[in-house]
């Protein structure tokens, strides 16, 4: 089922321009509109979120502009420049998110999305890693996926959140409420059928069609046709110049699953040719099937590290093979690999009777495809008394860290995701519970080691300057081992309530 996003970017050219002064740039409150001219006249052409709060607009005269605040910073506008760096965020995110993508002028990005949304722990983890990575560049965004580019576009650009996501077969829908110039219509139309009384993309749906096309002729509901899915809107990915990549181009289409696997298997034998002449690994693997109906269908594989393994590399992408509709057939295959590094090899050691030592790299790529990257891991220690602060998660094949857990007091074989409040029965200030009560279940401990003192770490927050925790290790009647801490100290008011916690369970 196609998957597709609209990335808008509402105030991009003063989010650009913001970004290139740096620390010459105005404050976030002082407005800022770009100005240019369309015909004799000096407009607006942009302008930012402080600007639009003071009534200011694309399309007003910079003069007028000018009279109604006299704070206002004037730059002139780069229309050629904006959409160039488009251009370049759609690189950005074709390295990033899925192999199909293209600009959306003049102030967005489509994307096909179909099958990738897996990688980053489904499609709303995916928006919001779209939407914070921009944030934190310096670019508002908003982001939409629906199961059309029309449906997409209109939702990431008339719905007010961060993040809208509906299912392909409410894509329609979600739109029939919105202002018909959602449908990227052409200038005077969505006018014209204001002054018909017909206002929102529902009521356009509501018409009989023939009158609507003798009056708007077919591009209006060539538009509505490709917001409700009945009509193809192809999206013509963006390709970097120095993109490594191989194509095969078929005389007549194909269709079967065994022909697309011999395919691919000739494509990745190309491709690892092309990356040893670099000396280089693949990293992201982006398998294309462009079909004749003029749609693109496409899987991305990623790697833990530099692959150019040919039987490797032909098994992770056949295994996506069965997501791949080729439609009426494929009439060509392109394989490119948009994130490559270095290939560096590793001396074998020539005594034989030492064991060699394993490469999980192979596991892990087949398991970070079918789970996504983000849900494998492995824990390291991490330099932090505070027993939640002290793991953390590191990617699978990351080198040995050389830190270490400390050994002078045992730690459980598994911790919490958050304390779980316990009620107890202890003598205080630094006796063990007696007894205490669990998820409902009351138990008797039989022995206890103990306190383990843990202080707040006051450099992160205030709240912890006189934070304290005792931590005991209890063992009840059936042989179970609990790890509970008080917090506070029982003398000190500051150091904690007293109240008891169960944070592992050891064994």
């Amino acid at each position: 089922m196609r998957r597709v996003v609209s990335l808008y970017l509402p105030t991009w050219p003063t989010d650009r321009l913001r970004r290139s002064l740096g620390k010459d740039a105005p404050p976030a409150d002082v407005p800022v509109v770009l100005v240019g001219r369309s015909g004799r006249k000096r407009m607006v052409l942009a302008a930012d979120a402080a600007a639009q709060a003071l009534g200011l607009y694309p399309g007003m005269a910079a003069t007028q502009a000018r009279a109604l605040c006299a704070e206002l910073v004037v730059h002139d506008a780069d229309p050629e420049g904006d959409v160039e760096a488009l251009d370049r965020l759609a690189l950005w995110a074709l390295k990033l998110y899925a192999p199909i993508v293209a600009a959306d002028p003049p102030a967005g990005l489509v994307i096909d999305a179909s099958g990738a949304a897996h990688l980053f722990g489904g499609e709303e983890a995916l928006l919001a890693d779209m939407v914070a990575r921009l944030a934190r560049a310096g670019f508002a965004a908003r982001a939409a996926m629906a199961g059309t580019w029309g449906a997409a576009h209109a939702l990431a650009r008339f719905v007010k959140a961060p993040a809208t996501i509906v299912s392909s077969d409410q894509s329609g829908r979600a739109i029939a409420h919105l202002p018909a110039w959602a449908l990227r219509l052409p200038d005077g139309m969505a006018d014209a059928l204001g002054k018909m009384g017909i206002d929102t993309v529902g009521e356009i749906e509501a018409k009989p069609r023939a009158p609507l096309a003798l009056r708007f002729g077919p591009e209006l509901t060539r538009r509505l046709d490709q917001a409700y899915g009945r009509a193809a809107e192809p999206i013509d990915p963006v390709e970097a110049p120095e993109l490594i990549q191989v194509r095969q181009v078929f005389a007549e289409p194909i269709g079967a699953p065994e022909t697309l696997a011999r395919y691919t298997l000739k494509l990745v034998g190309a491709l690892c040719e092309a990356l040893e002449a670099k000396g280089l690994g693949a990293r992201t693997l982006d398998l294309r099937f462009h079909r004749v109906d003029n749609r693109i269908e496409a899987v991305r594989v990623g790697l833990a590290k530099p692959v150019r393994d040919i039987k490797r590399l032909t098994r992770l992408l056949c295994d996506k093979l069965e997501t791949v509709d080729p439609g009426f057939g494929v009439e060509t295959m392109a394989l490119a690999a948009p994130t490559a590094e270095p290939l560096t090899w590793k001396a074998v050691a020539t005594d034989l009777t030492q064991a060699p030592t394993p490469d999980v790299a192979d596991l892990v790529d087949t398991l970070a495809n079918r789970l996504g990257p983000g849900r494998l891991y492995r824990t390291a220690p991490a330099q932090s008394d505070v027993p939640e602060r002290s793991v953390r998660q590191i990617v699978p094949t990351a080198p040995p860290t050389g830190d270490a857990w400390p050994a002078h007091w045992p730690r459980p074989a598994r911790l919490l995701p958050h304390p779980e409040r316990i009620e107890t029965l202890a003598l205080l200030p630094d006796q063990p519970p007696t007894a205490f009560t669990w998820r409902g279940v009351r138990r008797r401990v039989k022995r206890a080691d103990g306190p383990e003192r843990i202080f707040g770490e006051w450099w992160r927050r205030d709240g912890e300057v006189d934070a304290v925790r005792d931590y005991f290790q209890l063992e009840d009647d059936a042989g179970e081992r609990f790890w509970v801490f008080r917090r506070g100290d029982g003398e000190q008011a500051a150091t904690g309530d007293l109240t008891w916690f169960l944070h592992g369970l050891f064994g």
